[in-house]
């Protein structure tokens, strides 16, 4: 039996296109927790390409979203000592893609928080190919209470 990654944990039914296992169509990004990073391995598929053999930029500020949102949900909820995280979304992220992404290979991606403070955290992640980093992000997460659109969602 395959261990739960954070989302098929503390969310099976979400259906975000970038993390939900609930999803049929989505890219099911599977975040699993590794001391203070969180880290996941993603297989990119052709019809994901920007073209023959390198992956979109969307898909890889996607990947990147959700796995830093998922990041930033785990370390709120470890640091008040809760037993589920809060629903959290992306205030702000900017992406920057460094060198071509391939699709022939498992990609891994690894975010870690570096500021937490009230209701919000910043980390950053990289997605790499080979050891090397082909895109960064750094992203504000913020989590959010009951009235607002996205809370429980997910």
């Amino acid at each position: 039996m395959k261990e739960k990654s954070l989302q098929e944990t503390y969310a099976p039914n979400n259906a975000c296109f970038g993390c939900g296992p609930a999803n049929d169509r989505g890219l099911h990004i599977r975040s699993f927790p590794n001391g203070d990073e969180v880290v996941a391995e993603f297989q990119p598929q052709t019809y994901q390409e920007a073209f023959t053999g390198m992956l979109s930029g969307g898909i890889i500020g996607t990947l990147l979203d959700c796995h830093c949102n998922w990041t930033a949900a785990y370390h709120l909820m470890k640091r008040d000592g809760a037993d589920h995280p809060p629903c959290t979304v992306t205030a702000d992220y900017a992406i920057k893609l460094l060198r071509p992404t391939p699709t022939d290979r498992v990609l891994r991606l690894v975010a870690r928080v570096i500021e937490m403070k009230d209701n919000r955290a910043i980390v950053e992640g990289e997605l790499m190919a080979d050891d090397k980093v082909s895109a960064t992000c750094r992203g504000t997460f913020v989590a959010v209470e009951p009235g607002h659109p996205a809370y429980h969602r997910w």
